[in-house]
């Protein structure tokens, strides 16, 4: 099974357009690996795969 978008950003299925900015806006400014210099790797991690879950519901739109 892929990877469960709507888990990513922390919203229910039934989330809005602006419920999935603000989730995201949310977890990039959290998980930035600017922001979390001494956890960089987990930082870049985490950063790409919210990246990659905003970016489907875009390209769904």
């Amino acid at each position: 099974m892929g990877v469960d978008y709507y888990n990513v950003l922390k919203v229910n299925r039934n989330a809005t357009d602006d419920d999935l900015k603000k989730s995201y806006r949310r977890l990039a400014m959290k998980w930035h690996p600017d922001k979390n210099p001494n956890n960089k790797k987990e930082a870049e991690a985490k950063f790409k795969q919210i990246s990659e879950a905003y970016e489907a519901f875009n390209l769904a739109n």
